[in-house]
């Protein structure tokens, strides 16, 4: 199994107004079950809308709707 580098792309450290896409998902059980049910599946884009002052909540817009990720769940969103 590939182990995640540090230089990874994540949710988390994408800049506001940036549009990524989903590429994969790196939790596991009912923590990755909760984040593809918000619709945030592998080839997904999303468009990152604002980050909060100290970095959590995320808000971003995924498919036609805004959703606020928090910064730990963000963290195992991979983009590009």
């Amino acid at each position: 199994m590939k182990q995640r580098t540090s230089e990874a792309k994540t949710l988390r450290n994408t800049q506001c107004g940036q549009t990524v896409t989903v590429m994969r998902l790196t939790g596991s059980g009912a923590i990755k079950r909760r984040i593809m049910d918000m619709g945030l599946t592998k080839g997904t884009q999303v468009y990152v809308r604002k980050v909060a002052p100290l970095g959590d909540p995320v808000e971003v817009t995924v498919r036609g709707y805004e959703l606020s990720i928090r910064k730990a769940d963000a963290e195992m969103i991979e983009v590009s």
